[in-house]
């Protein structure tokens, strides 16, 4: 009798066990996922982007800064304001009377400053190209949190998927230590086989409870991304896309890059903007001016009882730039050094740019070709061997030490599929937003 029931406890344990990671999920139960999903409803990668589009406060703050600079250009070329002036010329002070004195008027006058041809051109261009150029970084900003928002969801995916197999791992632990002490009552098995399979069965609650830890972490980056608190709960779908398809070439990439980044385009606007402030402050080396006009009111009459006469006044007034070695040389040089420093910073980029597609590139590739090695030969190759080695301990042809060994190593090699799957997927993220467009595949 003791004897029938270890076997059906053996061939129980042994049919629970399906073949590969895949049907593991579908036969020991939900995934951590899908457990996560039935308090609230999954996010999904495109959500957690559009949301972080939407309401990340970093964003709204580059947005913001962009209007208000969309808003100096039309400021900067138009005229300064006019002058208007009311005086009371030559008052006799011992009775203050406006018609003792021939001279005494009330004069109202109104006067413009006209800067030199061209100042108002270029100082409306430099500031209308900077406002491009803010305009551009909202773009660049725009992408750079998309790609953060890819990575950490990658990432999230990933400790879901490796909290799921280790949760499995434990299930079947926890059957190995029932078999195990079946066999021992029964007099087949050794003690240790039962504290083996205790020992590896603590050793992957200890994983767990470590991988819920920095899943919990990753959880607070989201949030904060999304511009939410920091301990709202992430619950993620397990069904995604795991194909990964093959990308253009480093020099088409580098092409693309070079037309659809934000950043070049922000960067060359900027360069523009300092050209404009360089030939601005040449034309500081020419006087601006200012015109004006005055009416004088008299009261009184002339000795030959006429009533005098007010007066008219025209002005034509210029700066004189004569301090031009303390003043107009150095503005030249520093706007000169401003030029050759957004060039160098456009150089700069690129050269980081270029290399971020180089790495983004080898890394994707790399991750690639790793998740098509586990999931096309490692893991089915793995999950045979177990297979046949539950089979060998159950007709006493294998230990229980190679068996335990056996099943920790596929779950190592499922492990690393869900990492290589989401270093793929990330690596795919920056470089989108190394390249500035989404569609990079062949």
């Amino acid at each position: 009798m003791v004897a029938a029931s270890f076997l059906y406890v053996m061939a129980l344990a042994y049919t629970m066990e399906p073949a590969s990671a895949q049907e593991d999920a579908a036969a020991l139960g939900a995934t951590a996922g899908e457990a996560q999903g039935r308090a609230g409803v999954f996010l999904t990668l495109d959500d957690a982007v559009s949301m972080a589009l939407e309401g990340n406060p970093g964003l709204a703050a580059i947005e913001a800064r962009a209007r208000a600079l969309s808003e100096i250009p039309e400021q900067r070329g138009t005229l300064p304001d006019p002058q208007i002036s009311l005086n009371f010329m030559n008052l006799p002070v011992d009775t203050f009377s406006f018609s003792q004195e021939g001279m005494t008027q009330i004069q109202l006058g109104i006067s413009q400053m006209i800067p030199y041809p061209g100042k108002l051109a270029l100082q409306e261009q430099a500031a209308y190209l900077e406002a491009a150029a803010a305009e551009a970084r909202v773009e660049e900003m725009r992408l750079q949190l998309a790609r953060d928002v890819r990575v950490v969801w990658w990432t999230l995916y990933y400790f879901d998927r490796a909290i799921e197999i280790v949760r499995n791992n434990q299930d079947l632990l926890r059957q190995f230590v029932t078999i195990a002490q079946t066999k021992y009552k029964v007099g087949k098995g050794l003690q240790q086989d039962v504290l083996l399979a205790q020992v590896e069965l603590s050793r992957f609650l200890d994983k767990e409870i470590a991988l819920k830890g920095m899943r919990s972490q990753w959880e607070a980056r989201l949030n904060a991304l999304l511009d939410r608190d920091a301990a709202s709960p992430v619950r993620l779908d397990r069904k995604v896309s795991e194909h990964l398809a093959s990308l253009k070439d480093r020099e088409s990439l580098r092409s693309l890059a070079k037309e659809a980044r934000p950043l070049f385009a922000g960067l060359q606007k900027q360069i523009d903007a300092s050209q404009s402030r360089l030939e601005l402050a040449k034309k500081d080396y020419y006087p601006d001016f200012r015109v004006g006009a005055v009416y004088g009111f008299r009261s009184g009459q002339n000795p030959n009882g006429s009533d005098r006469a007010d007066f008219a006044s025209l002005m034509l007034s210029m700066n004189l730039p004569i301090h031009t070695s303390k003043r107009q040389d150095r503005q030249v040089d520093q706007r000169t050094s401003e030029l050759n420093k957004t060039r160098y910073a456009l150089a700069d980029a690129w050269a980081q740019v270029d290399a971020r597609i180089a790495g983004g590139l080898a890394d994707y590739e790399r991750a690639r070709e790793q998740v098509s090695l586990f999931r096309e030969g490692i893991i089915p190759q793995a999950s045979q061997t177990v297979a046949s080695m539950r089979a060998g301990y159950q007709v006493n042809k294998v230990d229980f030490l190679n068996l335990v060994r056996a099943q920790i190593t596929l779950f190592n090699f499922e492990t690393q599929y869900w990492k290589a799957l989401s270093e793929a997927k990330q690596a795919l993220a920056k470089l989108v937003a190394a390249v500035g467009k989404e569609n990079i595949d062949e």
